[in-house]
């Protein structure tokens, strides 16, 4: 199986399949490369290098304690580019990746970049600041937590629904939805609190804001893991250069519910801006 090593010498698993402009796509908490299986089969057979890796701790990776915060999860993310030596990728981030990949970019530069999708992202800021007081209070964001911790099995379970907005008419088989939860429970309990702690937390307004790249942003109005108000609506107030796309009735794991359209939506994005 195909290793490299991250910034610390992190043993990091990839999938790499294809051939033609690299696509690399970043995962949300907890979620690894095989969650991607939607888009990199079809991107790749439409004539496009897809790679997935992931994340320390997660999948295939090796479970360190450490290394959850988004320097270093950007320097991971740097050092896959620079194994593969790619250029001229296109970064498709779900969930808390995006702020990886907006921390990639300010703290790498974009000499191997071409333009970004951030797809059901957290970013730029979830939790509630003096100037932020429409975000998550901390009382909140830590009760959740607690919870999760007593029994994850349970917890995603009781929470699959909200995921997938299966309540909006959403349809999503319940063997499915076992698989996507497996995923979820493939990382260890170090990286499945750390990686949520830093997505909830971590202030990435000023780097969204910076973004010097043509962006697709996907967002569903139904998303309970991150809400649109303080997501994806203000995400695309802030990016320069976007394109917002809002999916009705399309919650957090719409990379699944929703994968056609996605992948429309993708190959339309990186031919418009390939010209």
């Amino acid at each position: 199986m195909p290793y490299f090593e991250g910034s610390d010498g992190t043993r990091l698993f990839y999938t790499d399949w294809g051939q033609g402009k690299p696509v690399v796509f970043v995962s949300g908490a907890w979620l690894s490369s095989s969650s991607w299986e939607f888009q990199m089969l079809p991107l790749s057979e439409a004539g496009l290098r897809c790679v997935a890796f992931d994340k320390r701790g997660h999948g295939r990776s090796d479970w360190v304690g450490h290394g959850y915060d988004y320097d270093t999860l950007a320097d991971d993310l740097a050092a896959l580019l620079d194994h593969l030596d790619l250029r001229e990728v296109t970064l498709v981030a779900h969930s808390m990746g995006g702020g990886e990949v907006l921390r990639h970019l300010s703290r790498h530069g974009h000499d191997r970049v071409s333009r970004v999708v951030l797809m059901a992202v957290t970013a730029p800021l979830m939790a509630w600041a003096p100037d932020h007081q429409e975000g998550i209070q901390r009382h909140l964001f830590d009760a959740v937590e607690a919870e999760r911790a007593k029994d994850r099995p349970r917890w995603m379970a009781q929470n699959a629904q909200a995921f997938f907005a299966t309540h909006l008419g959403n349809r999503i088989s319940t063997e499915l939805i076992e698989w996507t939860m497996r995923r979820c429970l493939d990382c260890s309990a170090k990286a499945a609190v750390e990686v949520v702690r830093t997505g909830f937390h971590t202030d990435l307004r000023a780097e969204a804001a910076a973004l010097p790249l043509p962006t697709l942003i996907i967002h569903g109005d139904a998303d309970a893991s991150a809400p649109i108000d303080l997501c994806g609506r203000r995400l695309a107030k802030l990016v320069p250069d976007n394109v917002y796309k809002e999916y009705p009735r399309a919650g957090h794991g719409l990379f699944i519910t929703h994968a056609d359209d996605i992948n429309r939506d993708l190959l339309d994005f990186i031919g418009a801006t390939s010209r």
